[in-house]
Formats: C-alpha cells, structure tokens, sequence
C-alpha cells in the first residue's frame, strides 16, 4: 500500500470513529450541574463519589432492588444492578465521578488500566 492510500484510509478510519462517537453521544442536561455541585464541594474540603450513568452521565442512577429482578445481587451472587432514571440504562457496572484530589497511587492504577486495555484491543486485532 502506498503512503497516500494508507494516509485516506486513516482519513476515512477516523470519519467513521467521529460518525460514531457523535451517534452515540447522549449527554444529560444534569450533567454541567453535577460538575458545577462538584467543584463547589471541592472548594469546601468536601469529597464525595457519586455514581454517574455510563450511557448519558447522568447522577439519576440507582440500584435495583431484589423485587424488581435483581434477587442474586440481593443474596450476593452477582454484583448489585443498577437503573438509570433518565435513559433506561441497566447493567451491573457504574461509573462514579468524584472530586477527591488524585494520588500517585490513583494514576499508578488508571496507567495499569489503561496499558491492560490496550493489550487487549491489541489482541482483539490479531
């Protein structure tokens, strides 16, 4: 393959990437409020984590109760089931956003993640 046609292959790789990413991008309108209730907490001395929806980044997230269809988490089986209110999301992963101040042992683990999902993309590849 010549330079210019691996050049428009990237050019086109990445048309695609920017395609998708604007498709799948939800954002909840609570979302420069959380940030903005974040940083006033901060300025206090206040540190808190609160679960944020991985979908649209909304706080409006909450668990699923055992009633409701998630009765192994309530016997400890699986980890807990969590809905969002706002777009229906419901999985057993959550994101927390948080403004507690990042420690050398905190970037130690988010490079171990960071190299471990690579490894792994690389090895979706091949």
């Amino acid at each position: 393959m010549s330079e210019e046609e691996q050049e428009r292959n990237k050019k086109k790789k990445k048309k695609r990437q920017m395609t998708i990413l604007e498709q799948e991008k939800v954002e909840s309108e609570l979302l420069p409020q959380l940030v903005e209730a974040l940083d006033e907490l901060a300025k206090q001395k206040k540190y808190v984590d609160i679960q944020v929806c991985p979908k649209c980044k909304s706080p409006l997230v909450r668990r699923v109760n055992s009633m409701a269809g998630d009765i192994s988490a309530h016997m400890g089986f699986t980890p807990p089931k969590y809905e969002c209110r706002e777009c229906g999301w419901r999985e057993r992963l959550v994101l927390k956003a948080t403004n507690k101040p990042t420690t050398a042992r905190d970037v130690v683990m988010m490079a171990e993640a960071k190299e471990a999902d690579t490894k792994r993309e690389k090895g979706k590849k091949n």
